[in-house]
């Protein structure tokens, strides 16, 4: 049996997966940050144990175990390159976990175990070239070619959020400007209705969210659904950034498919419908075969999934 560790922020989450993708059992708790390496890493020690134990597996059944970092890795040495929000930087994974279990230990970075797991059991399952955007606070990446991740050659490829998008455009948080996701991402979109509602007084999305403490990604898709036109205006006005740099996506890499996950994808239809008819007027076209849109279809499980298989099978 695989092991699947989400590394998150918020949560570490482990899971018990079969060749096939299916997950058995999982085990999961509190990420704390504030104690170090070595305290993250016992803790994930301790939820790998607790997801054999639900599964009704012996830990001496574990074959090899994956971890999707929220940060790039080097695989080669087993060490976190760099972590922005967890105390991982430097760290020594593969080694630490080697003391426990002398099995294959792969790192990954967590956007690209999210695609693994939707190419190879999700959204995009037999597919061998794909891409997988997720739309959160920024946006993260993964590119499968030819049924393995795309790194580049220094294991930190695929950082499509990081594209430059717009000339000398928002300040982002690595440091360049006009990133594509300042303006495609969630906080993209909430900075979008906020100035929106700064401009229109009378719009709807003041009564669905009274402070602006309160507005979410969800604030202008509900008030254009209720004929709000600042909620319509910031819709499109968002669907079209997103779009322009899908477009660039499947003009460079031509994917048989682009999953899109992330809280805004369950937005469904009214995201992705106009996203997929902007995209196929601004990409090159073949007569036959073109790239697909679709809803990622794992949520959360995409992640453990791919950080579990992405390095055996």
């Amino acid at each position: 049996m695989h092991i699947g560790v989400d590394v998150g922020g918020t949560n570490l989450v482990a899971g018990v997966v079969t060749k096939e993708g299916e997950i058995l059992a999982k085990a999961k708790r509190p990420t704390i940050n504030d104690k170090g390496a070595n305290a993250i890493i016992d803790d994930i020690k301790t939820i790998i144990a607790e997801a054999c134990d639900k599964a009704g597996l012996s830990e001496s059944k574990i074959t090899s175990i994956g971890l999707g970092i929220p940060g790039p890795v080097d695989n080669d040495s087993g060490k976190v390159i760099f972590c922005a929000n967890l105390p991982l930087t430097n760290a020594s994974l593969a080694d630490m976990l080697k003391e426990k279990w002398n099995v294959k230990i792969h790192l990954l970075n967590d956007a690209d175990a999210a695609a693994f797991g939707e190419a190879y059991a999700g959204s995009a399952k037999g597919c061998a070239n794909m891409v997988m955007i997720t739309l959160g606070t920024g946006i993260g990446g993964g590119i499968v070619i030819n049924g393995k991740i795309f790194t580049g050659f220094n294991q930190i490829g695929g950082e499509i959020g990081h594209m430059a998008f717009i000339h000398d455009g928002k300040s982002c948080n690595c440091g360049a400007k006009g990133c594509w996701e300042k303006y495609a991402s969630a906080s993209g979109l909430i900075a979008l209705t906020k100035e929106q509602m700064d401009i229109d007084p009378a719009s709807t999305m003041w009564q669905i969210a009274p402070d602006k403490h309160l507005v979410d990604g969800q604030t202008a898709f509900i008030a254009k659904g209720e004929g709000d036109a600042s909620g319509q205006l910031v819709v499109n006005k968002y669907l079209n950034y997103l779009a322009s740099g899908l477009s660039s996506i499947v003009n460079i890499f031509q994917p048989e498919i682009i999953t899109i996950g992330g809280g805004i994808s369950n937005e469904g239809d009214a995201m992705l419908l106009p996203v997929r008819e902007m995209v196929e007027k601004s990409t090159f076209r073949h007569p036959v075969r073109n790239t697909e849109i679709r809803i990622a279809s794992l949520g959360n499980d995409a992640g453990i999934i791919g950080a579990a298989l992405a390095g055996v099978v």
